[in-house]
């Protein structure tokens, strides 16, 4: 089968694994979601990454995927973590969610600010009856004001490993070659190459 739907209603996020998988994984073809949004109320980026992909391929029979996705800070025991969009609350304030964790980290040691992005990617097929999930972590750390425009949630305060900006510095295409969601994607295309 090599067409899989995204369980997202994001037309970028669309573009963007057409974009990697189809770079990867020639004849692949990934379409977008038309149907309800599930409760997301697993407790692992895993859980909720298979919640909504097992929803997309039960409203539509075919092949389905889906990402979950967030921030992890060691000295916050993997906090925010799958609940990163909704930091500060219960709506998505990119803003309030970084001041919050900044707010957290302000009398945190530079060597004790470690964080990684995460990306989990759900694969769910109800034709084989198969699932499985893959993942990719962007390791760095936090910084200790918001810097860049470019990128978006936590970009700003996020300085990947080896680098001295923040993510939101980064070139848009310097940054999806680095991402956890282009880790995850690779991962994706090797398992599904095999």
């Amino acid at each position: 089968m090599n067409t899989f739907v995204l369980a997202t209603h994001n037309l970028h996020k669309i573009e963007e694994f057409n974009a990697i998988l189809g770079s990867l994984v020639p004849g692949i073809t990934v379409i977008g979601y038309d149907g309800p949004e599930p409760i997301e109320d697993g407790v692992s980026f895993a859980e909720n990454a298979l919640i909504k992909a097992r929803a997309a391929a039960a409203h539509t029979g075919l092949p389905s995927l889906s990402d979950d996705s967030g921030i992890c800070v060691d000295v916050l025991g993997g906090a925010p973590g799958i609940f990163s969009a909704r930091w500060a609350g219960s709506a998505k304030d990119n803003a309030a969610n970084v001041q919050l964790l900044l707010d957290q980290l302000s009398d945190v040691r530079e060597e004790d600010r470690g964080a990684h992005f995460q990306c989990t990617i759900a694969v769910v097929n109800p034709v084989t009856n198969e699932e499985y999930v893959v993942e990719g972590k962007w390791p760095g750390r936090i910084a200790r004001e918001v810097h860049g425009a470019n990128g978006f949630g936590y970009d700003p305060v996020f300085i990947p490993e080896g680098y001295e900006v923040t993510a939101a510095i980064l070139d848009p295409d310097e940054k999806n070659q680095l991402s956890h969601r282009s880790r995850a994607l690779r991962a994706l295309a090797d398992r599904l190459s095999s």
